[in-house]
């Protein structure tokens, strides 16, 4: 179990041992959720938009015009919400 205490300015510095395992680095983000219970889940938001910048490229696909997009998001909405 790593302990962090909060700081009077309400800053908590993340025990390196926990960091190391979340894989956490200056400037990365966390989530913090509370439950009912009142405790608190920690979670990286690890993704950055230059880690997914190409990803869901394939070579050969057509690309899909913005009204394709508008037309396909419009058809599940209606049916999720119909």
């Amino acid at each position: 179990m790593a302990l962090a205490t909060i700081t009077t300015k309400g800053q908590l510095t993340i025990p390196k041992t926990i960091r190391e395992s979340l894989q956490l680095h200056s400037g990365d983000k966390v989530e913090i959720i509370v439950t009912d219970t009142k405790e608190a889940i920690m979670r990286p938001i690890s993704k950055k938009v230059d880690d997914l910048f190409c990803k869901l490229h394939k070579p050969g696909r057509k690309p899909v015009t913005i009204e394709e997009i508008d037309e396909v998001v419009t058809k599940k909405m209606k049916e999720k919400f119909a």
